[in-house]
């Protein structure tokens, strides 16, 4: 179900609300491009933990960077929500996720700013959320599956720290645009959270 022209479905929402996963998922069902934008910054703060500058970081930064494999990592996520909030770095990130949006035959984009900032003409938004205990329980659980030793307590700490900080930043504060679907998927499973986001993206192109 490819199409030649730009239909961009924009996604964004907190962490570990289950962007990512809907994101990609709704990109395969409509064989759109997809891009997880928070990629992006975690190259950027993997970079700055190897002592690099942030904004030398965003602005060098290369697409074969969001091939590395420790772009996971706890240690990773929290010096990309450091990064995340200097304009410069946004600013230096902007033209290539705007670029990759409207490519032809479309994109899924997702993270932390895409339905406010990055693709506020997008033809879908969606602000997908849950909990923030919902939310660490996941990390918790994604972290122990790579073989971490989590504590449950430092991890919804951090879920919340990562919550405030992202929506009281002064660049993009994180955000529901005010015409996004709002997707809440604190008592989802997977499938009926991906099979809701695909429902909104059929709705909007006339396929139901």
């Amino acid at each position: 179900m490819q199409t030649t022209q730009p239909f961009t479905v924009a996604i964004d929402g907190p962490a570990a609300a289950g962007k990512g996963t809907i994101g990609r998922a709704v990109a395969d069902r409509f064989g759109l491009a997809h891009l997880d934008t928070g990629l992006l910054y975690r190259a950027v703060g993997a970079q700055v933990l190897l002592g690099a500058e942030p904004i030398a970081a965003a602005q060098a930064l290369q697409a074969s960077a969001l091939e590395r494999d420790d772009l996971r990592t706890a240690d990773v996520a929290e010096a990309a929500s450091k990064v995340a909030v200097i304009p410069e770095v946004r600013a230096a990130l902007l033209d290539f996720q705007r670029a990759f949006a409207r490519r032809a035959g479309g994109a899924v984009l997702d993270g932390r700013d895409i339905c406010t900032v990055i693709c506020p003409q997008a033809e879908v938004k969606m602000f997908v959320t849950a909990t923030p205990e919902v939310r660490a329980e996941r990390r918790f659980v994604e972290l122990t599956r790579r073989g971490h030793a989590p504590v449950e307590e430092d991890v919804l700490a951090d879920v919340k720290a990562r919550d405030e900080r992202d929506s009281q930043r002064a660049a993009a504060p994180l955000k529901p645009a005010t015409d996004a679907h709002i997707l809440d998927t604190s008592e989802m499973g997977i499938d009926a959270a991906v099979a809701a986001a695909i429902a909104i993206v059929e709705k909007a192109r006339g396929l139901s």
